[in-house]
Order: structure tokens, then sequence, then C-alpha cells
């Protein structure tokens, strides 16, 4: 039995001015900083060499505009599925502003208010775990901090909640893959393509 060699990269879409400052963004359609231009641009040479059979990326502005600075705009098809968790009426506000209100709230434990429940982000997320592990190939996705880390954690066949334990900057890259008939993290939250990542 031929080991399965199949490998999906992730991407974080590059910084923004929710995301430095720790507010929850989900379906506000906000543009990347010009740090995050940057980020993006960056990302383009470390993904050039890697032959992809599809490339999909999360419609939103934020994760559209990285696809195309790293040059897969015209590759890329846009999937609702990657859609950033839709935060309801906690959209824009950081965890600790919620906590004054909601003492230990976290997103992993308590759906936000007129939200998505996390049930439904990981349904989103089996959908293009489904049709990526059916390709003949790698795939390569562009999305949004939880989206991925749901996306890994059913990934490797774990609860959605395992994804509070996989932190992701802005602009990173990982990898999933395989180990003979295990389903892997190979590479998780890889910034050292970007200037100033200290080797990470």
């Amino acid at each position: 039995m031929n080991e399965n060699k199949q490998e999906i990269w992730l991407v974080r879409h590059g910084e923004t001015a929710w995301a430095a400052t720790g507010r929850h963004t989900g379906r506000t359609d906000i543009p990347l900083t010009e740090t995050g231009v940057l980020q993006g641009k960056t990302l383009g040479p470390r993904l050039a060499d890697h032959p992809f059979a599809l490339v999909l990326a999360s419609p939103l502005k934020r994760a559209a505009e990285t696809c195309r600075l790293a040059g897969y705009g015209e590759r890329a098809e846009f999937s609702d599925e990657l859609l950033e968790w839709d935060y309801g009426l906690y959209e824009g506000r950081t965890t600790t502003d919620i906590r004054t209100e909601k003492p230990g709230w976290s997103i992993w434990t308590d759906d936000p208010p007129g939200g998505e429940s996390l049930a439904q982000v990981a349904r989103r997320a089996d959908m293009v775990i489904a049709r990526v592990a059916a390709l003949d190939g790698d795939s390569l996705i562009f999305a949004h901090a939880h989206m991925l880390r749901v996306f890994a954690a059913r990934w490797l066949g774990l609860s959605p909640d395992a994804g509070r334990l996989l932190s992701l900057n802005t602009a990173s890259l990982s990898i999933l893959g395989h180990e003979h008939e295990n389903r892997v993290i190979i590479i998780w939250n890889n910034l050292c393509h970007l200037p100033d990542a200290e080797n990470r």
C-alpha cells in the first residue's frame, strides 16, 4: 500500500488593523494594512515552487488580497465555506472587552450571540476537507485564523475545540499531511518568509 503524500498548505491572511489589535474580525470586510500587503508579497516566493492541484480562498477582502499578492489570484476558487467564524454581537470586540461582561469567556466554549456555533464552523471545515482529501495532488488555502484552526483540528480527527491549542499569526504558513495512515501537522504557524520573523 502506497503512503499518502498529499499535503494541504494553509495561509492565514496578512495583517489588518483589527487583527493587529486583537478585535474579532468575522464577516466585516476590512482591507490589509501596509504591513499586511508586504506580508502577502513575501508569501509568493515561499509558495512559488510547489505544484498545487487546487487553490481555494475565502472571498473576504483580506484573504482574497493576500492570495492575489502571493501570486495566486487568477488560479484561486473562492469558497464561502472558508469564511471566518461569524462572531455575531461580538464582531469587532476583543476577548478582554467581552470578558468585562462575561468573565472567563472563550470563543471555543461559548458560542457568540447572534453568530455561528462552533459546530457550524466545523461543518464548513469538514466540507472543505472532504473536497481537498479527494484530490490527486496538493491544495493551497487562503483563509482566516479561527477557521484554519478548526480546519486543522478536524483534519487531525479531533473535536473542533482543539483549535484552541493552535495559535496562528497573520501571514503564517502551515502544512497538513500524512505519516503512514495518520493525518498529521507537518509545519505549523511558520513565519520564516517574513523579514522580521526571527527565523520562526
